[in-house]
């Protein structure tokens, strides 16, 4: 406990999902945290909200704020990190978790949907980046961690699933590949100046609330999915220990270590990094 005490914490793509378990992760470790979503209130039928999201926090102990900006909009983002800031104070920790998909065959995808997804999978992050990088060398420490996607690498043959969900994942993938190309070479830029950036995906299906379809497959295939407290776990590696420039997998990086799992709260203990999900339940 208490790993983060006194830090603070930006986390993007956070009303909901891993982006929601890492902060409540981090914020059970004693960080301050700025949530930040496109929205306040419901997002069409997707459960959770931003608001709920901090209420969740502030009920446990914690500190967050709520911070609302459409990281599509160049403008919005240029004062994300200025505003998250102004309400917890200087950053130590980025989590560049929001981002958006397209499924498409590659000879398909269009340009308006590439640049869509470009714009927020890769270029927010290295925006937002940016803004916290001066910051965190004049301070001498810092966290940047980008969250990846196993769809970067091309899944083997046989495939596990069929040939077109591996093919229509494959645009998606490429701009996780490029932002874990981006967290390389800017891990090694800064690590002199004190800053860790990192790249971590899920090895497996990550169960959150409100993804049925998901659950179906898990159902079907368990040893295809993982809890989401693996992923908050990782993060939590990378955001308060000395990496530099991983591209690592949840599961792989909390075995490596020999970390166990805890649940958000950060006191109950779990298990190991091969812990399976709970299919039915929720976490929240």
């Amino acid at each position: 406990m208490n790993r983060l005490q006194g830090k603070t914490a930006l986390i993007t793509g956070a009303s909901r999902g891993i982006g929601l378990a890492i902060a409540r992760r981090f914020a059970a470790e004693g960080a301050s945290v700025a949530l930040c979503a496109s929205r306040l209130g419901s997002h069409g039928s997707l459960p959770g909200t931003l608001e709920e999201a901090v209420a969740a926090i502030t009920a446990a102990g914690g500190r967050a704020v709520p911070l609302v900006c459409d990281l599509s909009d160049i403008a919005a983002r240029a004062e994300l990190v200025a505003r998250a800031e102004e309400a917890l104070g200087p950053l130590d920790i980025l989590v560049n978790n929001a981002a958006a998909g397209k499924m498409a065959l590659p000879s398909a995808v269009t340009l308006e949907q590439r640049n869509m997804m470009y714009d927020l999978n890769l270029n927010a992050p290295i925006d937002l980046a940016q803004q916290v990088l001066p910051g965190m060398r004049e301070r001498g420490h810092g966290w940047i961690l980008n969250i990846s996607s196993a769809t970067c690498e091309q899944p083997k043959v046989p495939y596990r699933d069929s040939a077109i969900a591996a093919q229509v994942i494959a645009a998606y993938g490429a701009t996780k590949a490029a932002l874990n190309r981006y967290s390389e070479g800017l891990a090694h830029e800064v690590a002199a100046d004190g800053v860790c950036v990192n790249s971590l995906a899920p090895e497996s299906i990550v169960l959150t609330p409100g993804a049925e379809q998901v659950r179906d497959i898990a159902r079907r295939h368990p040893d295809w999915a993982e809890p989401v407290e693996t992923m908050a776990e990782a993060a939590l590696a990378l955001c308060s220990e000395r990496h530099i420039g991983q591209v690592a997998y949840s599961r792989q990086l909390l075995h490596a270590l020999g970390r166990k799992v805890y649940g958000l709260d950060g006191v109950t203990e779990l298990g190991d990094a091969f812990l399976p999900a709970d299919i039915d339940s929720d976490w929240q």
